[in-house]
């Protein structure tokens, strides 16, 4: 009876100890936070708006000191065009007067793939890795452009990210590689550049 209850114990502490690999070395969570965002062109007011964004996660963590980490997010931010917006921007249809100072919603559904590198713990990794971004808002939110914005950017992020028990917080820069004016301009006034500090804070599950 005694061997029994051994063997029994020995393939508890197995078992377990089996789960407990598979659930370190993938795991799912939530995430959410601030989102600090600004549109870096000729035309848009500098300094970073406040916003939101929201999202889950997966990590594969093929060792203690590496993994990958991909990510689902919804980023919503605001940008505020200058009071001479119509006047350095070349194209006839947005010349209008009335889109001079304006809030202008940018809302994207990202998806960010990062390495997760530790920093002498598990606990505290440095994030790095592209993100694809695409425009999910209504792209007619200057008057007499339809299509002032692309529907797609590709950007860059590093961060930190901290893992306790349950909770995880993060913080990270995200930089627009690409240009997001969708419209043709006369001359070449530059590019429109999504910027953003993310600051989150999610469980893992």
């Amino acid at each position: 009876m005694k061997k029994l209850f051994l063997a029994i114990a020995v393939l508890s502490v197995t078992a377990v100890s089996t789960v407990n690999a598979q659930t370190r070395f993938l795991r799912f969570g939530i995430k959410g936070g601030a989102n600090l965002g600004k549109l870096d062109g000729q035309g848009y007011k500098d300094g970073f708006n406040l916003g939101y964004h929201l999202g889950g996660f997966a990590q594969v963590n093929l060792s203690q000191a590496f993994g990958v980490q991909g990510e689902l997010i919804f980023s919503s931010s605001t940008v505020k065009t200058t009071n001479d917006f119509n006047q350095v921007i070349n194209p006839e249809n947005l010349n209008d007067p009335s889109n001079n100072d304006k809030k202008i919603k940018l809302n994207y559904l990202s998806i960010p793939i990062l390495a997760n590198i530790s920093l002498g713990t598990p606990r505290v990794k440095l994030q790095v890795g592209p993100q694809f971004s695409a425009l999910v808002s209504d792209k007619n939110v200057i008057k007499g452009a339809e299509d002032a914005f692309k529907g797609t950017d590709v950007s860059g992020v590093a961060g930190l990210w901290f893992q306790l028990p349950i909770v995880n917080i993060s913080a990270r820069y995200v930089v627009g590689f690409t240009d997001v004016k969708g419209i043709n301009t006369v001359t070449d006034r530059g590019n429109w550049k999504n910027q953003a500090i993310q600051l989150g804070v999610g469980v893992t599950l």
